[in-house]
Formats: C-alpha cells, sequence, structure tokens
C-alpha cells in the first residue's frame, strides 16, 4: 500500500498535466483534453475505492488526532 497510493496521485496529477497541455495545444479542436480529464476522474474513483477496500480489510490504519480530546 506504501507504493500503491502515491503512484495513483502521480498519475492523477500526470493526467490532469496531459489535459491542460491539449487545452492548450488543441485549442479545442479534439477532444483529447475531455479523455484525459475523464482518465483522471477513473483514476480518482479506483483510488478512493481501493482506499475503502484497504481500510475495509484492515491493510491501513487511521491515525493523527483523535476528535473530542
Amino acid at each position: 500500500m506504501k507504493w500503491i497510493m502515491p503512484t495513483a496521485l502521480v498519475l492523477i496529477i500526470a493526467s490532469l498535466g496531459s489535459a491542460l497541455y491539449y487545452m492548450m495545444k488543441d485549442k479545442g479542436n479534439s477532444s483529447r483534453m475531455v479523455h484525459s480529464l475523464m482518465l483522471r476522474i477513473g483514476l480518482s474513483i479506483a483510488l478512493f475505492v481501493g482506499i475503502w477496500i484497504a481500510y475495509s480489510l484492515g491493510y491501513i490504519q487511521p491515525t493523527g488526532i483523535k476528535i473530542g480530546q
């Protein structure tokens, strides 16, 4: 899990960067920007579901500030 989550975050940021690149280069004449943004949304949902499953199975544990103390 130490490597899966940061890798997914890097892929999400790379997809967002490619969408920015296509937006500037194509000037709205192609759908490559839309496909990059759809990929980013899919990766974000997959990361969220992966974190949820990992927490449910006990692979990751919550840490940090305890509420109410």
